[in-house]
């Protein structure tokens, strides 16, 4: 029996187009907001996280392998913006084939559906760690199977409160994509209300996994902290986000439609871009990476592909068409299955990517690359040393920074949490509240700045000594 017939769904309804696409911001749901230039509420979301720290701060964030020294691969900014430019496309095909399914549409914000996916592809990374998953798993394991264990039946004595076990589960889970809404979201200290103030539609389009840690399950994936649940499930309520049963028994939020598209703009450019970089690192030789790519393509589309690639003289050059070619084809495939499983994507009830629903050769071809990475790209040494580096040292600060604000009368404690920015509330009222604002400190960090704190903590670079 296929995915889809296996769901259950008790909820007799389907999400409304004009519901789901609302411009309301979080955080100023009363303010009438002035237009004073030609922008759409959607673009200035885009261009609100643009022009922010965070968003610069990946720069400088590795996202899989290390950071460039004479050839030039992805980062977490470089991807986030590819991925925008892929997500861009994606809403402005989509949008077009639906307004004319649905011509009703045509004067409403169904036009701007490029804009909303663009704006949360840049986000959708912004809440990862430094040293790509590797710091993320630092985080999680540091607690459910590290030195952390012992916070979970510690009391502060200064707050004089322990954790739940939804807070715990929070912190054994630490998830990148729970952290991105989070940093959009939440109230940080002298933060207007409403964290960045997005818009619901723009904020519901980067929530992959509409559940909390406690649902996390076996794949350890979800999409808000407690702290943010309320404001996840405000939003839901807003733009007509129902609560589904599934086979496991779970019941949940269902996908907010434009997810779909953020995540497929995602799944292509990683997947495509790894392959690239790693040829050009020479982890995959030319004909490799000439070989998976030319797989997503039959016969006929292949004649007019080897023309081009016949005045192309320059191996390099060969693979960046190529790999133009398949990004491509997987956003027109990724936008037919979008649009045929419209009914489905609405009433909540389809089921997995919209990358495991495209043609058999480009999907065939796309699992290769997966393969490919898994086994040469992700384990190669390089990556592997950074991973290793990363994860101890992300353990390392994030040991230290628990402790000092669970013992913050101590003297080093206090020598710590000096060093941490106002904006981070190291004196929150709760034991949780404390351990959050030190996981935002951290996971806002950019891979130097860890290694530097990380080198002069530990005596190993010391200013003005050396």
């Amino acid at each position: 029996m296929a995915d889809c017939e296996q769901f259950i769904i008790f909820a007799r309804y389907m999400m409304n187009w004009q519901q789901l696409l609302s411009s309301k911001r979080l955080g100023l749901e009363d303010y009438h907001n002035e237009r004073r230039d030609d922008r759409t509420v959607f673009q200035r979301d885009y261009d609100r996280l643009i022009f922010s720290a965070p968003f610069r701060r990946m720069q400088n964030k590795t996202q899989v392998f290390p950071l460039p020294g004479s050839v030039f691969v992805h980062n977490r900014l470089t991807h986030s913006l590819e991925v925008s430019s892929v997500g861009r496309s994606l809403g402005n095909d989509v949008s077009r084939l639906l307004i004319e399914r649905h011509p009703e549409l045509a004067g409403t914000y169904m036009t701007e559906l490029g804009s909303i996916v663009s704006a949360a592809c840049l986000a959708h990374d912004m809440g990862n760690p430094p040293f790509g998953h590797s710091g993320e798993r630092a985080i999680g394991t540091f607690f459910s199977e590290g030195d952390g264990q012992w916070v979970h039946n510690f009391r502060c004595a200064d707050t004089g409160d322990c954790l739940t076990e939804r807070e715990w589960n929070d912190l054994t889970h630490f998830e990148g994509n729970a952290n991105a809404f989070r940093l959009l979201t939440h109230h940080f200290v002298g933060r207007r209300k409403g964290g960045f103030v997005m818009t619901y539609a723009t904020l519901a389009s980067i929530v992959k996994y509409p559940y909390p840690s406690t649902m996390a399950g076996n794949h350890q994936k979800f999409g808000f902290f407690q702290d943010e649940q309320a404001s996840y499930e405000q939003i839901a309520a807003e733009l007509g986000i129902e609560r589904v049963a599934y086979p496991d028994g779970t019941v949940r939020h269902a996908r907010f439609p434009l997810v779909y598209l953020v995540e497929a703009a995602d799944d292509i450019c990683y997947e495509i871009m790894d392959i690239e970089d790693a040829h050009k690192l020479k982890i995959l030789s030319d004909e490799e990476a000439t070989t998976l790519l030319m797989a997503f393509f039959d016969e006929e589309r292949l004649v007019s592909i080897r023309r081009v690639l016949g005045m192309l003289g320059d191996v390099n050059e060969q693979i960046v068409y190529l790999r133009s070619c398949v990004i491509g084809k997987l956003e027109q495939e990724c936008v037919r299955v979008f649009v045929e499983h419209e009914d489905e994507i609405l009433a909540g009830t389809f089921r997995g990517s919209l990358i495991k629903h495209i043609e058999p050769v480009a999907r065939e071809a796309y699992q290769n690359c997966v393969e490919a990475a898994f086994t040469k790209i992700y384990h190669c040494k390089d990556v592997l040393d950074v991973e290793l580096a990363g994860f101890r040292i992300i353990t390392h600060l994030t040991g230290l920074m628990v402790e000092a604000v669970c013992h913050p009368e101590r003297a080093y404690s206090q020598l710590l949490l000096s060093r941490v920015s106002s904006q981070y509330d190291t004196k929150a009222p709760t034991l949780y509240g404390r351990i959050m604002a030190v996981l935002d400190y951290i996971s806002g960090m950019t891979d130097v700045y860890a290694l530097d704190l990380y080198q002069k903590i530990n005596g190993i670079n010391i200013p003005g000594i050396g």
